[in-house]
Order: structure tokens, then sequence, then C-alpha cells
């Protein structure tokens, strides 16, 4: 069986999105000083502690996401093409 590499990707994709977004989002409505989040910065190009820095982070996330969601697929598929080949059958 393979694995959909852009489905995988687009689900990995949306989810980091989301989380970056949400959490960033809750930390803000909480009053939390975002010493952490504000570390993604480093990483997240634009993406600052803020509303509409977690729309950015949104975005990276999913660009992110949907890349390891690919490798990951594209792993998983060469790995089994590896250790699980067909055996031929004679006829």
């Amino acid at each position: 069986m393979e694995l959909r590499k852009r489905a995988l990707g687009m689900a990995l994709g949306i989810v980091l999105g989301l989380a970056t977004l949400l959490s960033t989002w809750c930390l803000l409505l909480w009053g939390s000083p975002g010493e952490i989040m504000s570390n993604l910065g480093n990483f997240y190009i634009g993406y600052t502690y803020s509303w509409g820095g977690a729309v950015i982070g949104l975005i990276w996330g999913f660009v992110y996401g949907f890349i390891t969601g690919v490798f990951i697929a594209w792993l998983y598929d060469l790995f089994c093409k590896i250790f699980y080949k067909s055996k031929k059958t004679a006829e």
C-alpha cells in the first residue's frame, strides 16, 4: 500500500498551521508573555507573538507540515519497497 503524499502533506500542514495559530491566539487571550512562542520567529520568517504574527505562523506551519508530510510518505513508500518486495509467482 502506498501512502498518498499530497494527502498526508495536506493533513500535517493543516494540523501544524492551525496548532500554531490557535496556540498563539489562546496565549494572547490569556495574557501570557509568550516567551516560548516568540522563539518561533527564529524558524518562521515574519512571525511575531501577535495577532497578525499568528496568521503568518499559520502559513509557515502549513508549509513546513506539508513538506514534512510528503517526506514521511515518500520515506514510508521507500521502506515498504525495500523490506516488503513482492514475490514473483511462477506461471
